[in-house]
């Protein structure tokens, strides 16, 4: 999820740099939400159900793994060729930088292939006829300079616009009637070494009610056991909920603040631009934190830095206290001493231990 918001951005530039051309976009079927809302047709005109792409190809490489070799598999890639080389592209753009990304950009029979000469996975570039040195600290800096050379100018970073589903921002405005000001809490994240204790994004809640705020803990799948823990420390001042990407578009967009660390919803949060608190362990927020909106990253300087997929928390995450995340929220709500006080995208502040705040 967070790779496809990352990219949006470099997407949109090169809508505007080419408005005339027909842009399609591959993606995972499990995240074709966050281009075309559901119901929607994924080709023709393009409209506010689908902003940005005129063709959404689907694949869905995790389930076909598991069954490669079944006539209904082979069916269902056989369908996906065909249906991208229908298009006839002329250019192709790898910004994920994965091996299977840029075999899929080959694979749709475009003669140019654009991705980064330094790619998340190093065997990717082989498959690129146009590999570009990347610029930028942010992955969302960098991804634009990609963009900026398939257009060969230079380009500045767009706002970019998610779907709009009419039905769906209905039934949350319904949803939310006598609901005031509202947080957004996400104690899930890709891997443990990532995830602050759900516990304590329950005693942050606690925090945020007496500022007559209240909290809805964003619950994916797989998810259940940390959103009820944080739920049961709450207090009932959390609501656990489930959504759908469409609907988490919809909550977002009514959100006063989004707290939790480095994970898709959170930068679905910041492209939408509603203020962030980031909670960032062992990845680097220079890279990855939120990019474009009002934000204020917490990361103590003891988490090194690192993709290790670890099960339990990273170390440094832990020294960030409950307090340090209140006085951010309040910060960025407007609320208490220091309002407006945000620090900038990116800035990591001094950790904060559970002893300095009570």
């Amino acid at each position: 999820m967070g790779d496809v918001i990352h990219t949006l951005p470099a997407a949109q530039a090169l809508r505007e740099a080419f408005p005339e051309a027909m842009i399609g976009w591959l993606i995972e079927e499990r995240w074709a939400e966050l281009l075309c809302a559901p119901g929607a047709s994924r080709r023709g005109p393009r409209s506010a159900q689908r902003p940005l792409a005129d063709w959404v190809h689907t694949v869905s490489l995790a389930g076909w793994r598991k069954s490669l070799f079944t006539v209904p598999t082979l069916q269902q890639i056989a369908r996906v060729w065909n249906d991208v080389r229908s298009a006839r592209y002329d250019v192709a753009v790898d910004l994920q930088g994965a091996i299977r990304s840029a075999v899929l950009a080959r694979w749709s029979g475009a003669h140019v292939v654009y991705g980064a000469a330094v790619p998340r996975e190093s065997p990717a570039s082989l498959w690129y006829t146009r590999p570009v040195i990347a610029r930028g600290a942010h992955v969302i800096e960098q991804n634009l300079s990609i963009a900026a050379a398939v257009a060969q100018r230079k380009m500045s970073v767009p706002r970019v616009e998610l779907p709009h589903h009419v039905a769906t921002e209905q039934r949350i405005d319904q949803k939310l009637a006598g609901v005031g000001e509202f947080a957004i809490l996400n104690p899930g994240a890709g891997w443990g070494a990532k995830r602050w204790p759900a516990e304590r994004y329950g005693r942050l809640a606690r925090a945020l009610a007496e500022d007559g705020v209240q909290s809805f803990l964003n619950c994916g799948p797989g998810e259940e056991d940390l959103a009820r823990e944080a739920e049961d420390a709450s207090e009932g001042a959390a609501k656990a909920i489930q959504c759908s990407i469409t609907e988490l578009i919809a909550l977002t967009r009514r959100a006063r603040v989004f707290i939790g660390g480095d994970t898709g919803p959170l930068h679905l949060a910041a492209a939408l631009q509603v203020p962030v608190v980031a909670i960032f362990g062992p990845t680097d927020p220079a890279r990855n934190g939120p990019y474009g909106t009002r934000s204020v990253v917490l990361r103590s300087p003891a988490s090194p830095t690192t993709h290790a997929r670890r099960a339990q928390p990273d170390e440094g995450l832990l020294e960030i206290g409950v307090g340090a995340v209140v006085d951010a929220a309040r910060t960025l709500l407007g609320h208490g001493q220091g309002s407006g006080q945000e620090c900038p995208p990116h800035m990591e502040n001094p950790p904060h231990t559970e002893g300095a705040h009570g």
